[in-house]
């Protein structure tokens, strides 16, 4: 199914505006070095942007050389027909009446930017102000049709970049968690090894329990053993066994 014809008519939106214009210049220069090309024509192409920008195009011979052809052909067409003496008469006719309509133009123009008000009546002037009133109405709206345009663009470009934003911080934080779960498997096995080549060694066994012995047929005679210095040596209080038992073993 082919596609419906397009309807020409200007573009609303600034920026798909600039955009075509784009791509329309690019085909359009595009276009007239083919036909230069291939029909070995002289071809010079001007075009002028909205902001007055100057783009052009022209065939091996430059510019200059084409226009002053261009110019020279003119200058030929509008001799033969000013030969024309019906035409001329019809231009003679003209003339004043764009004569005096240039004039009016002039002098309207040179009362708008507030010049030559002196000759104006009262009414002129009230019908002047009412213009440049409705003028500036005119003016203001679209300004502020400018400014809410600029405003949503902004605005679409505001809620792109903040989801971009939130998608960058969400995957940020993905990143992150991995890193932290691959630190922490990878200390787990070496928590495991180092836990296992340092094991504490046991403590060592309490020493024996030294009990006094209990020593039988010593010396227990009733009179103490003296010492090497001459004093006798009482008996000993930690002596296990009693009293009775010593005088049998004495006896």
């Amino acid at each position: 199914m082919g596609r419906g014809r397009v309807q020409l008519k200007r573009i609303e939106n600034k920026i798909s505006r600039q955009v075509t214009f784009s791509k329309r210049r690019s085909g359009l220069l595009k276009k007239a070095h083919e036909i230069s090309v291939l029909c070995d024509a002289e071809v010079a192409l001007i075009v002028f942007s909205t902001k007055g920008k100057l783009f052009e195009y022209s065939t091996d011979s430059s510019m200059e050389r084409i226009l002053e052809r261009y110019e020279r052909y003119s200058l030929s067409e509008r001799q033969l027909l000013s030969s024309d003496p019906d035409q001329q008469a019809n231009w003679s006719m003209d003339y004043p009446k764009l004569t005096a309509r240039i004039e009016v133009l002039q002098r309207n123009l040179r009362h708008f930017v507030g010049e030559d008000l002196d000759p104006l009546s009262l009414r002129e002037l009230q019908n002047l102000e009412q213009q440049l009133d409705t003028a500036l109405k005119r003016i203001r709206t679209r300004k502020n049709q400018l400014m809410h345009e600029s405003i949503s663009e902004l605005q679409k470009k505001e809620k792109t970049l903040v989801e971009q934003n939130n998608t960058l911080a969400k995957k940020v934080k993905e990143k992150e968690k991995a890193e932290q779960n691959n630190r922490a498997q990878w200390e787990q096995p070496n928590i495991g090894q180092n836990s296992n080549a340092y094991v504490v060694p046991p403590p060592p066994p309490p020493p024996p329990l030294l009990l006094p012995s209990l020593t039988i047929g010593g010396n227990f005679g009733g009179r103490a053993v003296e010492e090497e210095d001459g004093t006798e040596a009482r008996p000993s209080p930690n002596t296990l066994m009693p009293p009775w038992l010593l005088r049998h073993v004495n006896e």
